[in-house]
């Protein structure tokens, strides 16, 4: 009976361990299948954020590819690579008139102003459709640089943006309110005054460009950025945005200035009335002919202008006008530890630097030909531009002698700060337009040396005409500041 017992309760447990298998084995599946699929959700996150990070990035580069081609320095500069491309220098970019860096891979037809193309700006009529009609077709577009020699040569592609758009912007384009605050959207252009760190629409400091880039990867993903960009000015309370006169001999009273002008030449002056219109930017009030720091170095001045033409050196008021401008000019042009600092500032943020005697064959072609170029230029010895038949743009700092020849022009800012010596001999008729300033900041024991100015009897050229928007234009710029960045849905 026991034994009996015993199998049957043995019969009656068969199957168990089967059961349990079967069911360790549907757990390890399910486990298995959990890990698949969780293995699987991760690779596909993980796709997903490489190709996001991927297509961000390709269209951050092509949104700092137009800043750092903005940029007069830059050897692609657009100014250099594509002149015409931008409106000329003083000429703001509209709103409604935009340009277009295009990335085309593969023999691409990038078209963005074309609405049936592959790659249409869609953008831009959501954001102007209420204030301009269609896009100009076509607009006026240009190259990347991973399209040009070197780089169209390498084996690997450049970033995969297809383009890149450029446009100014209003208050009405950007539907906020800029200073001065008026509780009004208008529809005037939006600047940037790097040293008040604010929006106006009242055309000071630089324009504000819109930066608008389309990346597309070749699994389909998509990326719009945007930036908001302005000019950003070399230390703004160094570098005189406006001159004291059209003329500018500093000295210590008692070392005094050296002046002689030709007596000659009757077409040779220097004048103090604002000229020269440059796209939005307009003549101001008139300065000073000739700006001195002492009544002795005033009384010096007038005496080298020959009688017979003092006529010629008028502004303000009428010739000749030569002022001691002690009372009212920057304290840092006042001495010579001031003047040196804002050589070095310009120095920091030089287009091109020459160290060494230079002569105008040593200055870049870019900033006079095909179209002028705004550059700083320093040459830390003597600059002679005998010969130079050129009209140069931009601020030139030389820290030797200038020897000028009247026969070529300047549009900008000339500084000769150092030795503070300038002459000329030869013919020509030739002028600067902007500002000239010349200090001789090597007198010893915190005083100016005497600075001098000195041109022979038969020199020719046609002198100096003060002009404000020359000089705006010749400021040296540090950067393209981003003033706002954000992504655009799609």
């Amino acid at each position: 009976m026991k034994t009996e017992k015993i199998i049957r309760r043995r019969q009656t447990e068969a199957g168990i361990a089967l059961l349990i298998s079967i069911f360790i084995l549907l757990l390890i599946g399910v486990v298995a299948i959990a890990l698949v699929v969780s293995s699987g959700t991760e690779t596909a996150l993980a796709g997903n954020y490489r190709s996001s990070t991927g297509v961000y990035y390709a269209a951050a580069a092509g949104l700092e590819e137009v800043r750092a081609r903005l940029k007069p320095n830059n050897p692609d500069s657009f100014n250099i690579t594509s002149p015409g491309f931008l409106p000329p220098p003083g000429t703001p970019l509209t709103v409604c008139s935009p340009v277009y860096l295009i990335n085309p891979r593969g023999g691409e037809a990038i078209t963005p102003w074309d609405q049936a193309s592959t790659y249409p700006d869609t953008e831009f009529g959501q954001e102007f459709g209420g204030i301009c009609g269609p896009i100009p077709s076509p607009s006026p577009a240009t190259l990347s640089i991973w399209n040009r020699n070197p780089l169209n040569g390498l084996s690997f592609p450049g970033p995969l943006y297809k383009w890149v758009r450029v446009n100014g912007v209003s208050e009405r384009s950007l539907n906020l309110d800029v200073s001065p605050y008026d509780t009004s959207l208008d529809p005037t252009l939006v600047y940037y005054d790097g040293s008040a760190s604010r929006l106006n629409d009242t055309n000071t400091g630089y324009q504000v460009y819109e930066l608008t880039a389309l990346a597309v990867l070749p699994n389909g993903s998509q990326k719009l950025l945007q930036y908001l960009i302005a000019a950003t000015p070399v230390n703004v309370p160094t570098i005189p945005p406006t001159f004291p006169a059209a003329l500018t001999l500093l000295g210590t009273p008692g070392n005094g200035v050296v002046f002689t002008a030709p007596n000659a030449n009757a077409n040779f002056g220097v004048k103090g009335i604002d000229q020269d219109t440059i796209g939005a930017c307009v003549p101001g009030p008139a300065v000073p002919s000739v700006a001195v720091l002492s009544n002795t170095d005033q009384a010096n001045v007038i005496n080298g202008i020959p009688p017979a033409y003092r006529t010629n050196y008028n502004g303000s008021s009428s010739g000749p006008d030569v002022q001691n401008v002690s009372a009212s000019i920057p304290g840092s042009l006042q001495s010579p530890a001031g003047l040196d600092a804002l050589a070095a500032t310009i120095n920091q943020n030089a287009d091109l630097i020459i160290n060494g005697n230079a002569s105008g064959s040593s200055l870049p072609s870019a900033m006079y030909s095909p179209s002028p170029n705004p550059m700083t230029i320093v040459v830390n010895g003597n600059l002679d531009l005998g010969g130079w038949h050129q009209t140069g743009y931009g601020l030139l700092l030389v820290t030797g002698s200038l020897k000028y020849d009247p026969d070529a022009s300047w549009d900008g800012i000339i500084l000769v700060i150092g030795q503070g010596t300038v002459t000329g001999s030869k013919s020509g008729s030739g002028e600067i337009d902007g500002a000239v300033l010349v200090a001789n900041t090597q007198g010893g024991g915190g005083n100016f040396g005497p600075a001098s100015m000195v041109f022979s009897n038969n020199m020719g050229g046609l002198g100096i005409r003060y002009s404000s928007c020359w000089i705006q234009r010749a400021q040296p710029v540090a950067n393209y500041k981003i003033l706002s960045f954000h992504e655009i849905s799609q």
